[in-house]
């Protein structure tokens, strides 16, 4: 059965339910039918029309020349010069920092009106709609807060290493931020994405756009210090030591356990930089951890001590939030990697294809273990697949890009993406997922999303089951 999930956004006091306007089984019959009939002639239509495209192009090359324009007539914006082709532009940005255009005013991250809001705790998506590449602009960077942000003093903000006893760190340190900003730093692109990422489509809730359904996930350049640097200065013991405990300097006291053998493979980061710049006060400023294809919780902004331990310390976000509640009624912890995971941004739920004929289909995938090795896509509900073009760099636990040609004939298609990773995993169906966690689960939902392109061209948010 396919769910019509596609609303328009509701008042701020809450979000309404999916089966006001589903498809029943005769509409989707109707689809996939007019998928399979569409299908047989897709590679000859695509072919055709890339050479009539490309024909009719030179053909009006040649009217253009032969038959110019008239000075009276054709497209204004062309034949009269504009104001900035005549005159003086603005002088250089010297007193303030870089802004967008005034015209891309539109994209910007925002808060859904479905959630429970209070002035501090909250969450804002980023508009991945409107993104190109991989990069996450740190102005776009999604935001996930439990008791606000905060920007903090970097002349008076510590870093403490310390041990669960003496013979686990052998010597306590405090690191300012001068101190850790002078030591060997790298400089690395990973994706984070939050345990809660897609959570909403666990329930069937109408949320309308990727910016809702996916937004929780922003990549970027991160530049920092190692933590194995930081705990072999501290005399750290790696095999009494097997886990760290991150703790945070805001008010909602977020501490994370973070298993040693991260740590030990160089891979968990100390973070200042975010972008070629400092990071941003919302983001963590001015020090975060960054542990790469774990969610986004155990990236501890405003970073201020780690603990090693020789046992995972069950603090209050581990033991009561960011689990899985499975189908026996027990909860599944500490399941920190976020699992290879894809979506099409374009066209996507919100967006309309304005006409038939030639579309770029658009996506990200990522993968918590490792790099992104293949995905497909469908533009029939998951009959038939095509392999997408990987744009590079492919890199590990980070945003890849994906792309594939598609002619659209104008008729009902559903469109998805399934991503594959290096160990082979491959993306689940919703059926799939629900099978070994049942329906009452919110985090670490990485199941395949479906948009539905209807004739009209309006794209909606669907789900399959």
């Amino acid at each position: 059965m396919v769910f019509d999930r596609h609303v328009a956004m509701p008042s701020p006091a809450r979000l309404r339910r999916a089966p006001e306007g589903f498809l029943g089984r005769e509409g989707v019959a109707t689809v996939l039918r007019e998928a399979r009939d569409g299908r047989r002639d897709f590679l000859r239509g695509a072919f055709a029309a890339a050479m009539a495209a490309g024909a009719a192009a030179v053909a009006d090359r040649a009217a253009a020349q032969a038959n110019p324009v008239p000075a009276d007539g054709g497209d204004p914006n062309i034949l009269k010069l504009p104001e900035h082709s005549t005159g003086l532009g603005r002088p250089v940005v010297t007193d303030g920092y870089g802004l967008p255009s005034k015209y891309e005013s539109n994209v910007q991250r925002r808060q859904s009106p479905g959630l429970t809001q209070t002035a501090q705790a909250s969450v804002s998506f980023a508009p991945l709609q409107s993104l190109f590449g991989i990069v996450t602009p740190s102005g776009l960077h999604f935001e996930r807060h439990h008791q606000g942000w905060w920007d903090i003093d970097p002349g008076r903000h510590r870093l403490m290493i310390n041990g669960s006893d003496e013979r686990i760190v052998r010597k306590p340190m405090v690191f300012t931020m001068d101190e850790l900003m002078r030591l060997p730093s790298v400089s690395r692109f990973h994706f984070i994405e939050c345990g809660a990422n897609t959570g909403m489509e666990w329930g069937n809730v109408a949320v309308p756009t990727v910016q809702y359904t996916h937004g929780m996930i922003s990549c970027c350049e991160y530049t920092g210090v190692p933590l194995r640097i930081l705990l072999d200065m501290a005399g750290a013991d790696y095999k009494r030591g097997r886990f760290v405990l991150a703790e945070g300097a805001d008010g909602s006291g977020m501490t994370r356990t973070v298993p040693m053998e991260l740590v030990e493979r160089g891979e968990v980061l100390v973070a200042y930089g975010s972008n070629g710049e400092m990071l941003r006060p919302e983001n963590g400023y001015p020090l975060r951890l960054v542990v790469p294809g774990v969610q986004g919780v155990s990236w501890v902004k405003y970073l201020r001590r780690i603990e090693v331990g020789d046992m995972p310390w069950g603090a209050k976000d581990e033991v009561m939030h960011y689990i899985d509640l499975m189908p026996d009624g027990l909860h599944r912890q500490y399941s920190s990697i976020q699992e290879c995971k894809s979506v099409v941004t374009t066209p996507s739920g919100g967006q309309v294809l304005l006409d038939k004929g030639f579309h770029q289909i658009s996506g990200l995938a990522w993968s918590g273990r490792g790099k992104v090795r293949r995905v497909d896509v469908s533009v029939d509900g998951g009959r038939n697949w095509r392999t997408a073009q990987l744009q590079g760099p492919v890199m590990d636990k980070c945003l890849t890009r994906f792309t594939l040609p598609w002619v659209w004939d104008g008729k009902p298609a559903l469109i998805q993406s399934r991503a594959t990773d290096e160990t082979g995993y491959v993306q689940p169906t919703y059926r799939q997922l629900r099978a070994v966690r049942g329906t009452r689960s919110i985090y670490h939902n990485n199941s395949i999303q479906t948009w539905l392109v209807q004739d009209s061209g309006e794209v909606k948010n669907v789900q399959l089951s």
